[in-house]
Order: structure tokens, then C-alpha cells, then sequence
């Protein structure tokens, strides 16, 4: 697709850096984000603001008072109404040149086969295991690539999943103890500072520059502060992926003290 006028205007602060072609790959890919949260508000507020394509995010909440400590999408008079029909507005006021599609619904297993076929990259905003692995059994499946970030208190985690390359996301924190919906206790900036991280990584994804975080496993940590990068081992993992309640039992695993 060509750019604008406009469009050159607008991106002409990044445009020295990725050119007109890579803007064009930016304007050309699909992108998925599961949830509309504290990760999510980060994560659409900037592909957003840089120009991707097409959006399409899936929440199923309403703003509440305590969502407006780190999710910065909302404002007070949101409170109350659909999460994705509020971001949907103040993003289209950001970049109507976006094509955004706000999805109001649970995350199944049947809705994530009929989205997955429309997008090019998946990006994990949610905050539950539960349904984590639910979009990480799907995106394995489709072949998308998989941009995971997660969030507690004063740290967070990030990592990239190739299907085929890397193992699942269900391999490598099949320890973490699953927890329930409801709370998430964090600093409200960490969901930001970890949601940019996925943005990052995203556009390394589209654009092909710099190491991917695959195989890796990045942990945050505010108080310290510190950033330290663990390297996967990789072992069988191809059977144990993109099946849905697969047990994985016996791996090595860095998974103590990651978040949800």
C-alpha cells in the first residue's frame, strides 16, 4: 500500500529510521491483542500511534475505578462502559488510519481459530494463565508468532514464541502455579514498561532488525533495578505444544517467581 501525504507527515520522526518501505510493512501487517488492560493499553496505544495496519483486541471487561491506576486508555467517564468500544474510540481519534476492530467477548478457543487466520502476529496482554494458554495453544497451531509479557507487583517477564522454533508458552511455565481471574497486584507502571517491551518486539518481528526475544526469557525487576536474560533449552518440545491441556511433566524450566 502507498503512503499519504498525510501518512509521510505523520510518521516522518520514524520514517529517517525504518524508510518508506518499512512503514509499508508496518501499514501491511495484522496484528491480535488479547487483552485491553494494563499490557494492552500500552501495546494498542503505540502500534496505534506507529501505523500498523489492523488491529483486532478481545476483551470481555467493563472500566472499573481501580483499572485507571495503570490503564491508560481510560478516563473516568469510561467507568462502567466496554473496555474495547472506550479504546476503540480514543484510538481512532489517534490514527484513523488504522484499521481497528474491537472484539467484546471471552477468549475461546473457537473465536481465536477464526482470528488467527486474519492476522500475522499475536501479542499477549492478558493477566491469567488460564486463558494464556488458550491463545498460546492457538497461535501455535496457526503458525503465528507470539509476543508474551506478564506482570506483578515490582517485576515482569517477556518472551517471543516461534511455533516450530521455540517451545510453547505452556513448556516453559508449565510450573507456574495457575491463578484465578480477579486481581492483579502491580505497580502501574510496570504493565506499561513491559508493554512497550512487546511493542518492541513487534516491530522487530515486521521489520526484521535486531534479536528477537525467542528463546530467551527477559525478567524485570524495578526495585533492584535489573533486567536479566535467561536462555531456553530446548528439549522435545514440539510434541507437548499447541495441544490443548497438554501435561508437560519433568522439564527444566525457569519458571519460579514469574508473573501473571
Amino acid at each position: 500500500m502507498a503512503l499519504s501525504e498525510e501518512e509521510l507527515e505523520r510518521y516522518s520522526r520514524q520514517l529517517p529510521i525504518i524508510g518508506v518501505e518499512g512503514q509499508a510493512k508496518l501499514k501491511n501487517t495484522s496484528i491480535l491483542v488479547a487483552g485491553a488492560g494494563g499490557l494492552g493499553s500500552a501495546v494498542l496505544y503505540y502500534l496505534t500511534a506507529a501505523g500498523v495496519g489492523r488491529i483486532i483486541f478481545i476483551d470481555e471487561g467493563l472500566v472499573e475505578l481501580s483499572n485507571l491506576q495503570r490503564q491508560i486508555l481510560y478516563t473516568v467517564d469510561d467507568i462502567g462502559r466496554s473496555k474495547v468500544t472506550a479504546a476503540y474510540e480514543r484510538l481512532r481519534r489517534l490514527n484513523p488510519n488504522v484499521l481497528l476492530e474491537p472484539v467484546q467477548a471471552s477468549i475461546t478457543r473457537e473465536l481465536l481459530d477464526e482470528v488467527m487466520q486474519r492476522v500475522d502476529i499475536v501479542v499477549d496482554a492478558l493477566d491469567n494463565w488460564e486463558t494464556r494458554f488458550t491463545l498460546d495453544e492457538a497461535a501455535w497451531r496457526h503458525g503465528k508468532p507470539l509476543v508474551h509479557a506478564g506482570v506483578g507487583e515490582h517485576y515482569g517477564q517477556l518472551t517471543v514464541i516461534i511455533p516450530g522454533k521455540t517451545p510453547c508458552l505452556r513448556y516453559l511455565f508449565h510450573g507456574v502455579r495457575a491463578r484465578e481471574k480477579g486481581r492483579v497486584i502491580v505497580m502501574p507502571h510496570i504493565p506499561g514498561l513491559l508493554g512497550l517491551l512487546e511493542v518492541n518486539e513487534v516491530f522487530k518481528l515486521i521489520l526484521g532488525y535486531g534479536d528477537v526475544m525467542a528463546g530467551r526469557i527477559l525478567l524485570f525487576n524495578a526495585k533492584a533495578p535489573s533486567i536479566e536474560v535467561i536462555e531456553v533449552k530446548c528439549g522435545d518440545f514440539e510434541k507437548h505444544c499447541g495441544k490443548p491441556g497438554a501435561v508437560v511433566e519433568g522439564l527444566s524450566h525457569p519458571s519460579q517467581g514469574l508473573q501473571a
